[in-house]
């Protein structure tokens, strides 16, 4: 217990003063350990020693480039519910095309837009350059490095004006999308329909898996169906706030990074085990559950690791974006494995699972999970790296503190 007026303790709006952090940072020192606060006598709040409170200044390196939270007006996560510029994502998802959303994100409009334009060279540079790949490659590891060979050759690259940036973003979309190995459709086509041939496992069968004569007179066929949830998935999936691959995307932005580069550290970090992949082990688990849900349900849970495409750290009781995908699933097959799994876990399907299900709805391969989170994340970032382009650049630098051998005194 110190003692009030004692000069060798400090206030918690001092330390934060001494150390140049929030309040909040201070508390947070102290459940690390770096810190600890002792009660002062007669009055409320917390005390720090002094020297202590030097010892972490000494270790810490200075600067002004300290951003602790990131403003942004474009993604609102309110509850179990998702707004892209206070319009809700689901309604989007059915209601609007992934260009009218990117041009949402982009400028804060929401109006009918052309498609994603194609340029041709381009569309060859990057065909070029995918082929260099090992046929085993991912569809995300043809986009990494198509992108990198695009950047590369765009002389206007490091031009950040808003509509140079909007105008790359268009294009490069565009260019990746009819890019990628697989027939190519219409350029004036849907994106989901230009993906889809490019995402299945089998590009010669319909996607739904049974033969197009046996669809009812006048219903949706399958292809038209399996396009309508590529293109909703897109829009669902095109932004998240402040996602790891987000903040990468941020971070170099304000090192004044281009586009491509943005969108190249995005990739990066979309790469982790969980991140973007993990569309990929949620379909390798409803691969196995198909033929027996609780069976491979029991096998994980052996495993004493979560069930893959259940639960998140931001929703509590649902996912909006899973559940607009499976009310486009309908009554497929691939439901019911959903629905066993989901009464026998305490938790619920989240979008990665919902895309493992889209995948095997529509016979798409392992990875278009990975891929349709990919080029729709694309939209999201461009989206923040305008906002970050218009922000005082370097402003990302986090607080060190020092933990290796101390300096002779």
């Amino acid at each position: 217990m110190a003692a009030e007026g004692d000069e060798d303790y400090l206030t918690t709006a001092q330390v934060a003063r001494r150390l140049r952090v929030k309040p909040e940072t201070v508390y947070a020192y102290v459940s690390r350990g770096l810190l600890t606060s002792v009660r002062a006598r007669g009055r409320r709040g917390s005390l720090f020693a002094a020297a202590d409170v030097e010892r972490v200044a000494s270790r810490s390196v200075e600067h002004s480039g300290v951003v602790e939270e990131i403003e942004s007006a474009l993604t609102l996560q309110s509850g179990d519910e998702l707004y892209y510029r206070g319009r809700s994502v689901p309604d989007l998802a059915t209601r609007s095309t992934l260009e009218s959303v990117a041009h949402l994100l982009w400028t804060g409009e929401l109006t009918e837009q052309p498609p994603f334009p194609v340029d041709r060279p381009s569309v060859d540079l990057a065909r070029a350059a995918i082929a260099v790949l090992p046929p085993t490659a991912r569809r995300t590891d043809q986009l990494r490095i198509a992108v990198a060979a695009l950047g590369a050759a765009d002389p206007l690259r490091f031009d950040l004006d808003p509509t140079a940036i909007t105008t790359a973003a268009r294009t490069l979309l565009g260019t990746l999308i009819t890019a990628l190995p697989g027939p190519t459709a219409a350029a004036d086509a849907s994106p989901g329909t230009r993906l889809l041939p490019k995402l299945q496992a089998n590009p010669n069968a319909t996607p739904s898996g049974a033969p197009a004569s046996q669809d009812s007179e006048g219903a949706t066929p399958p292809s038209a169906s399996a396009a309508a949830a590529l293109d909703a998935a897109l829009v669902l999936l095109a932004d998240h706030g402040l996602a790891v691959s987000t903040v990468a995307a941020r971070v170099a932005a304000s090192a004044r990074a281009n586009l491509y580069a943005v969108v190249s550290a995005g990739l990066g970090a979309l790469d982790g085990q969980y991140h973007g992949t993990a569309p990929t082990l949620a379909y390798d688990f409803l691969a196995r559950a198909k033929h027996d849900p609780l069976g491979a349900l029991s096998d994980h849970l052996r495993t004493g690791t979560g069930v893959p495409g259940f639960g998140h750290k931001i929703y509590r009781t649902r996912d909006p974006r899973a559940e607009a995908l499976f009310t486009l699933l309908g009554d497929h097959p691939i439901m019911q494995v959903v629905q066993t799994i989901t009464t026998h876990t305490k938790s619920f399907p989240n979008s990665d699972l919902a895309l493992a299900a889209l995948s095997h709805a529509h016979s798409l391969r392992p990875d278009a999970g990975e891929a349709l989170f990919a080029l729709a994340r694309i939209v999201g970032w461009t989206a923040h790296a305008l906002e970050e382009y218009a922000a005082p650049a370097l402003r990302y630098r986090a607080p060190g503190i020092y933990t290796g051998t101390p300096t002779p005194d």
